[in-house]
C-alpha cells in the first residue's frame, strides 16, 4: 500500500506542517504501512523549514490503536517480528516529533485508545472534542503498552492514576481526560477542527527556537536535578537572547509592536 495513501503530509507556504492519518475506515488504526508513513512525515519535519505540526485524524475517530486484523494475520516469530517493525517506525517517529523545534499540535475526536493515546499526548497542545473517549485498551487484549503511553501517563496524570487506566482499561471521557491533566483542553466537536488550525497557526507566527528550548527544557526538567537544571535555562536563555529570535522579540516590545518572528528562520 502506498504510505502515502494511509498517511497525509504537506507544508504551507508558511510552515505549517499537517500530518493526517487517513484510514478512517479502519479508525485510523496503525499498520505497518502507517507506521512508516508517520516516520516519513516526523521526519520530513525535522529536515524542513517548518514551523508548526498539526495532527489530524479523518474520520469518526482520532485512532483506535494497532491494526489488530493485521496483527491477527501473523503468529508466533513472524508476529513478533512484525509487531518489532510497526513499533520501530512508529517510535521513531515520535523520537523525532520530540526533537524537533516546531510544536506539535494533536486534534482529537471519537476514540483515542492503544497506541492512539500515545500520539493524542505526545503533542505540545493536546485538543479533544467534547465527544471523545480514551482508553489504554492494552492489557483487555493481553499486550503491554507502547508509543510512550507508559512513558507519557506517568508524567501527564501521576503513576497510580496512569496504572489504573493501563490496567482497567477503563473509558475516560473528554471532560475528565481534561481534568486529570491527559488533554491540553476540550472544545465543541464542532469546533475542533478550526480551533487546531487556530491553535497551531498562532504558534506557527510564534518563535521557532525559543518554543524548541522551551520544550527541552520542560522534558529534561521532570527528571533533571535543580542546581543543573538552572544551568541549562541560564546558558539556553542567554543563547536566546543574543540570536536573532532574542533580538526580534525585545526589539519589537521596546518598539511597541507585534514581533515578526516568522522572518527568523525556523532552524540555521
Amino acid at each position: 500500500m502506498d504510505r502515502a495513501l494511509t498517511v497525509g503530509f504537506e507544508i504551507d507556504e508558511g510552515g505549517l506542517a499537517r500530518v493526517t492519518l487517513r484510514r478512517p475506515e479502519a479508525g485510523n488504526a496503525i499498520d505497518l504501512e502507517t507506521a512508516r508513513g508517520l516516520r516519513e512525515a516526523a521526519r520530513a519535519c525535522a529536515r524542513e523549514h517548518v514551523r508548526a505540526v498539526l495532527l489530524t485524524g479523518e474520520g469518526r475517530s482520532f485512532c483506535v490503536g494497532g491494526d489488530l486484523r493485521e496483527f491477527a494475520t501473523l503468529t508466533g516469530e513472524a508476529l513478533e517480528k512484525h509487531l518489532i517493525a510497526v513499533t520501530d517506525a512508529l517510535h521513531d517517529a515520535l523520537r523525532a516529533f520530540a526533537a524537533m523545534d516546531a510544536p506539535l499540535v494533536t486534534a482529537v475526536q471519537g476514540a483515542a485508545a492503544g497506541a492512539g493515546i500515545g500520539l493524542a499526548v505526545a503533542a505540545d497542545v493536546t485538543l479533544a472534542a467534547e465527544d471523545t473517549s480514551f482508553t489504554a485498551a492494552y492489557t483487555g487484549i493481553g499486550y503491554s503498552p507502547d508509543a510512550g503511553t507508559s512513558w507519557f501517563l506517568p508524567r501527564l496524570v501521576g503513576p497510580k492514576r496512569a496504572l489504573d487506566l493501563l490496567l482497567t482499561n477503563r473509558r475516560v471521557a473528554a471532560t475528565e481526560a481534561a481534568e486529570i491533566g491527559l488533554v491540553s483542553r476540550v472544545v465543541a466537536a464542532d469546533a475542533l477542527a478550526a480551533e487546531a488550525e487556530r491553535t497551531a497557526e498562532a504558534l506557527r507566527r510564534g518563535p521557532t527556537a525559543a518554543f524548541g528550548a522551551t520544550r527541552r527544557l520542560v522534558a529534561a526538567g521532570l527528571t533533571a536535578e535543580l542546581g543543573r537544571h538552572l544551568d541549562a535555562e541560564a546558558c539556553s536563555i542567554a543563547t536566546l537572547a543574543a540570536s536573532d529570535t532574542g533580538r526580534e522579540g525585545v526589539a519589537a516590545f521596546l518598539g511597541k509592536r507585534t514581533p515578526d518572528f516568522t522572518r527568523v528562520p525556523p532552524r540555521p
